[in-house]
């Protein structure tokens, strides 16, 4: 019998015993006591509210919608669903502290509705151990927590990525008032950051999985022919995401880190680089054509960067439990992937974890751990699914390999 069949079964084991039988009645009010847990450290080590320098444009711009319901352009008005959330904790009195409060009370609400949704993927015979396994992962990893405290666009936005997920499995029954939920959700994900579009793509991308497994997929066809007729509108939206953005001159610099130095990846030829009158996404194909093996390089660099987790700066305490835990999350989340549950669901979580990677690989790994964060809710609910699929398959694969 393989080993993780092995290691399966003696958890199965030790759940169907006393103490295992107590674990099932109560896990819920664990899981809300390690949350509780979690916060209450961040709370402490963080020492209240925490300041970052991306901050300060946030409140700034939150500020002027409370006084004056005045709205930025440019760059800054691609963050506007965040300074709204902000702007309504300022305008309310409650400052800093409310803004981060709410922040924590949305990530419990948006772990509730993580292990909802993980329940509604693993029906029994599989139960509670998968949903409660993976919200366990959500709600007890540090770097997901730690950002409920920051005044960063990352709480709601990982919040915000839950809640969408949830709304995407409740239209497995249709409702017209589900779809008007799933659309809601869509739009609040959308609003916190520029790259808020990912989810509604990833939704499409569901929606067409969907299609795809229905008889005679006549529906498929024509939703594909309409996003075809779609694509003019998805080339206006894509250059004006980007043309605030100075990504020609990031590839110039050879950065692979965003505001890390220590590691530069030099061009061995001269570059080729675009007119500055193109398009935004004329400038980039135009530089990635030219420039084909640096701009591979530079893009698989970020790519490995992002999911290697690891940066040389951190503590060997955090590296140990990256080791530990993540990695072995990467492993469980693929053959989650490949497992048996409803396809639009893992379809979503795999379009997320895409785009968001091949946005990184064309843009800047960030130095810390705010562009890989919010892609651990999928991992884990990924690798929950593989824990249920796990699950299903023991029983008969056990009774195989009881003469191994």
């Amino acid at each position: 019998m393989p080993l993780h069949f092995r290691l399966l079964s003696a958890a199965r084991a030790a759940v169907a015993s006393p103490a295992g039988r107590w674990l099932r009645r109560r896990h819920g009010w664990l899981l809300v006591g390690l949350w509780a847990l979690m916060q209450l450290l961040q709370l402490v080590q963080n020492h209240g509210p925490r300041h970052m320098h991306d901050s300060a444009r946030y409140l700034y711009y939150a500020r002027q919608i409370a006084d004056g319901w005045q709205f930025a352009g440019g760059h800054n008005l691609r963050y506007v669903g965040y300074p709204l959330f902000m702007a309504l904790w300022l305008k309310l009195g409650t400052g800093w502290w409310g803004i981060v409060l709410a922040q924590v009370a949305l990530s419990g609400l948006a772990a509730r509705a993580f292990y909802a949704t993980m329940r509604r993927l693993t029906p029994s015979p599989v139960d509670w151990l998968p949903a409660a396994l993976a919200t366990a992962a959500l709600v007890g990893w540090p770097d997901v927590q730690r950002f409920n405290w920051f005044l960063l666009t990352e709480s709601l936005f990982i919040s915000a990525l839950v809640f969408v997920f949830w709304a995407l499995v409740r239209v497995r029954r249709p409702a017209s008032g589900r779809w008007l939920l799933l659309v809601a959700t869509l739009v609040l994900f959308g609003a916190v950051r520029p790259n808020g579009f990912i989810a509604t793509a990833a939704a499409a991308l569901a929606g067409l999985a969907y299609l795809w497994q229905r008889p005679g997929q006549r529906a498929f066809r024509w939703s594909l022919a309409g996003l075809a007729l779609l694509a003019p509108l998805g080339w206006w939206v894509l250059n004006k995401l980007l043309f605030t953005f100075t990504l020609i001159e990031t590839y110039l610099q050879g950065n692979v880190i965003g505001g890390y130095n220590g590691w530069l990846l030099e061009p061995t030829e001269p570059l080729w680089f675009p007119p500055a009158d193109l398009k935004p996404v004329l400038r980039l194909v135009y530089f990635m054509a030219a420039n084909p093996f640096y701009f591979g390089k530079l893009a698989v660099l970020k790519g490995l960067t992002l999911f290697f987790y690891i940066k040389s700066y951190y503590s060997w305490s955090h590296i140990l439990l990256i080791v530990l835990f993540i990695y072995p999350s990467y492993w469980l989340a693929w053959r989650g992937l490949r497992g048996a549950s409803w396809l639009p669901a893992r379809t979503f979580l795999a379009a997320v974890i895409g785009l968001q990677t091949v946005m990184v690989m064309m843009t800047i790994d960030d130095w810390d751990v705010r562009f890989i964060v919010p892609l651990l809710p999928c991992i884990f609910a990924l690798a929950g699914l593989a824990v249920a699929r796990s699950a299903e398959l023991q029983q008969p694969l056990s009774a195989a390999g009881a003469g191994d």
